[in-house]
């Protein structure tokens, strides 16, 4: 199934890109989505624990199960004031 991931913040600016697109087996969770993109992506792997995750506009966890067509969101942590 194909998935697409988007990209916030420092993420994108470090990758280069605010959308990466891949590919996973039936079944994939995502945790399963999350380390196939930090296994290619140091910045995502640097920063992996803190991130919020959302499939569709919607908050999960990481056990959540993908369907083909789904767009992960990798949230990194923001400061400022």
């Amino acid at each position: 199934m194909r998935c697409e991931i988007l990209l916030f913040a420092q993420l994108a600016d470090v990758i280069g890109t605010d959308r990466l697109a891949i590919s996973l087996p039936e079944g994939a969770t995502v945790a399963d989505a999350l380390a196939r993109v930090a296994n290619d992506h140091e910045a995502i792997a640097s920063v992996r624990s803190t991130l919020a995750l959302a499939v569709n506009e919607h908050y999960c966890s990481p056990s959540r199960a993908l369907s083909d067509g789904d767009t992960i969101a990798l949230i990194p942590p923001v400061s400022g004031g």
